[in-house]
């Protein structure tokens, strides 16, 4: 763990939210999918920030990156839009999940276009 990041620490914590959250916010429905979104979503989230922390590559990031968009547009392809509080914490944390992907991948592009 000697590469250890800070965004992959920040990607772990957001992926525990999204698997409580919908606890925390009391979503209406702690089995229909829009609480299995965010537990599936959780888990892989934790899943790749894990391997990041240990073996750091760019297509972790990758991962993220596509996890944290399809958080943000979830919402509109599942059909729970109408939900404000599960819409607002999806869209939130796939902004936060794709910024934090964007972040770690930042110094690999300068190192790797600057050669």
């Amino acid at each position: 763990m000697k590469n250890r990041r800070w965004q992959d620490i920040v990607m772990l914590v957001l992926g525990a939210w999204l698997i409580v959250s919908p606890f925390v916010l009391q979503y209406p429905d702690y089995t229909g999918y829009t609480a299995m979104n965010s537990y599936i979503l959780g888990i892989g989230v934790i899943v790749f920030a894990a391997i990041a922390l240990y073996m750091p590559q760019m297509w972790e990031e990758w991962v993220n990156l596509v996890l944290g968009a399809w958080l943000i547009i979830s919402p509109l392809v599942l059909g729970f839009r109408d939900d404000t509080v599960a819409t607002a914490n999806h869209f939130i944390v796939g902004l936060l999940v794709a910024a934090d992907a964007l972040f770690a991948m930042y110094p690999r592009f300068t190192r790797t276009v600057h050669k």
